[in-house]
């Protein structure tokens, strides 16, 4: 079976319920990292130890990896880091958070499309999320995506080795106009752009970075036609996902049905990416924006 990555941090109770999905199909080598509790959290010291401790259970024959960091090192530097050092070592993984909870089905489905994709440089990840709320894009059992969706994915060496951190091509993509010939609308453009720009003077987050790399080098994303993991994560603990009444949290899962059927080819469907640009990007905000705007008036 392909190895198994499991980043945690100080949520024992979430990586217990990660983990014990992970146990059920007893992977033959788990890979698990570890962020160091953060100076000016004290409650962190124990949090971190049991999350830890929750690896004590691997019951099975199993090459157990631990990469755990010594100091605090933060999300996004965690998160490559820990996948730099996974892709030293291994050629493909798949790769689970400690809050991203995922259907069994999930394991079999990666492993196939691991295999079908894995000299086709164009594919550059293949996802557990669907975002479509009941709408089937397509006749087959995925489709793809520009987006690559990371709450429960996997991929190759060959595709973590083109991510660039640094986003060191941002300012003469932005100078060029290289988002105009990509995205259908200015608000869009307008949405990523700045997304990019803040990124690259921040160095916030690694996801926004990821997302870069891909779109620079054409690479495309598969996404199943069904939810196949449950973020259980959101709320006022979490780094990102802190609204706990989010549309996006503990989505309801269903069993990947196999054979798989797959699509005549690897191009984007362009309906389906235009409604998760709507409902998870750049039209998310800018409702936010309208509800805000329309509070206002109502106060005024």
């Amino acid at each position: 079976m392909t190895p198994v990555v499991l980043f945690l941090f100080n949520r024992p109770g979430t990586t217990a319920t990660v983990f014990d999905v992970i146990r059920r199909v007893r992977p033959a080598t788990l890979l698990a990292i570890a962020d160091a509790p953060r100076p000016d959290h004290p409650e962190d010291d124990d949090a971190c130890a049991a999350a830890r401790a929750v690896l004590d259970a691997v019951d099975w024959p199993c090459d157990l990896r631990r990469q755990f960091a010594g100091e605090h090192l933060g999300l996004k530097s965690r998160i490559e880091s820990g996948l730099t050092w996974v892709f030293s070592q291994c050629e493909r993984a798949i790769v689970l958070e400690d809050d991203c909870v995922p259907e069994i089905s999930f394991f079999r489905y990666c492993e196939e499309l691991l295999d079908r994709y894995a000299d086709d440089r164009t594919v550059l990840s293949i996802s557990a999320n669907n975002f479509q709320f009941g709408r089937v894009r397509g006749g087959g059992s995925y489709y793809f995506s520009r987006h690559a969706q990371i709450w429960g994915w996997a991929t190759w060496a060959r595709a973590w080795a083109l991510h660039d951190p640094e986003m060191s091509e941002w300012p003469a993509a932005k100078a060029e106009g290289w988002l105009d010939g990509l995205l259908a609308t200015r608000h869009e453009r307008q949405y990523w752009s700045y997304l990019f720009d803040r990124n690259y003077r921040t160095r916030q987050t690694w996801d926004y970075a990821w997302t870069f790399s891909c779109w620079r080098r054409g690479g495309v994303h598969v996404v199943p036609n069904i939810n196949l993991v449950s973020n259980i994560g959101f709320g006022t603990a979490a780094t990102h996902t802190r609204l706990a009444d989010s549309l996006f949290a503990l989505l309801p899962t269903a069993p990947m049905e196999f054979p798989l059927v797959h699509p005549p080819t690897t191009a984007v469907d362009v309906e389906a990416d235009a409604f998760t640009e709507d409902v998870l990007y750049s039209g998310n905000l800018r409702r936010a924006f309208e509800r805000g705007r329309d509070r206002k008036r109502r106060h005024q």
